[in-house]
């Protein structure tokens, strides 16, 4: 990926797409630095890494009336965690992602008299920061069962997992209900895949990540496969997978 201005930054938090009223995300991640110095160290200070974190920062626009505005999405989410999906290029299929289970830990809003209404807000992570793509994007609606295009994303060593981030931003219909799934293949044809991971089952917006356990799985290709059931059911959903 070449240079890049920032035009079209993704911003999932939970059932909510920020992207239209945010204007400004920053994500950080950093490890501690434990000084192991010595009289050995020949005048030099030794380091190790500690523990690992990441935040998310985000600003915008404020917006309110239903889940998916951004003041519903951080008074619910606050003191909560949940999934949390970046993209700095966009939500297409393959785009760059990164994605992890957040705190919501805290939210402001407002300014002064005859400036457009503000909101700023973060997370804190409460698992790894992963460093994925995006499996499904936000705005292809889908009324029936379906798989998602497959990705390359490597083999799972052991002591790694295969994180998946789900995002349902809409439902509609008589008792739609939508359950999601992450499946491996040992190769693009999908010819005979491994469910992985299960989505508990979305009858509306919201949020979910899940993991794998820290065993090998020797499969290099994955994808979002899904059943929807219900009565003219129509789901806007996003999806994003990585390995860490």
């Amino acid at each position: 990926m070449s240079k890049i201005v920032l035009t079209n930054v993704r911003l999932l938090t939970g059932g909510a797409d920020l992207t239209s009223v945010s204007n400004k995300v920053e994500v950080t991640t950093k490890v501690e630095e434990k000084e192991t110095t010595n009289y050995g160290s020949e005048g030099y200070k030794e380091l190790l890494g500690g523990l690992a974190s990441a935040e998310v920062a985000g600003e915008g626009q404020w917006e309110a009336g239903d889940a998916g505005k951004v003041d519903d999405a951080a008074w619910t989410q606050l003191g909560g965690v949940g999934a949390w999906s970046i993209g700095p290029v966009g939500a297409s299929v393959g785009d760059l992602a990164y994605a992890t289970r957040m705190l919501r830990c805290d939210y402001k809003l407002g300014d002064q008299v005859g400036e457009v209404a503000p909101w700023t807000s973060g997370g804190k992570s409460a698992w790894p920061l992963v460093r994925g793509q995006f499996a499904h994007p936000p705005g292809t609606a889908r009324t029936a069962d379906g798989n998602g295009t497959g990705l390359n994303l490597g083999a799972v060593a052991t002591g790694k997992r295969l994180y998946a981030a789900l995002h349902v931003l809409s439902a509609s219909g008589t008792t739609p209900s939508l359950t999601a799934r992450v499946e491996s293949s040992a190769d693009n044809t999908f010819g005979s895949p491994t469910t992985r991971l299960t989505f508990t089952a979305a009858t509306a917006g919201g949020g979910q990540i899940l993991r794998t356990d820290a065993s090998a799985i020797t499969d290099a290709w994955w994808r979002i496969a899904w059943t929807i059931t219900g009565t003219s059911p129509s789901f806007l959903f996003a999806a994003t997978l990585g390995v860490q």
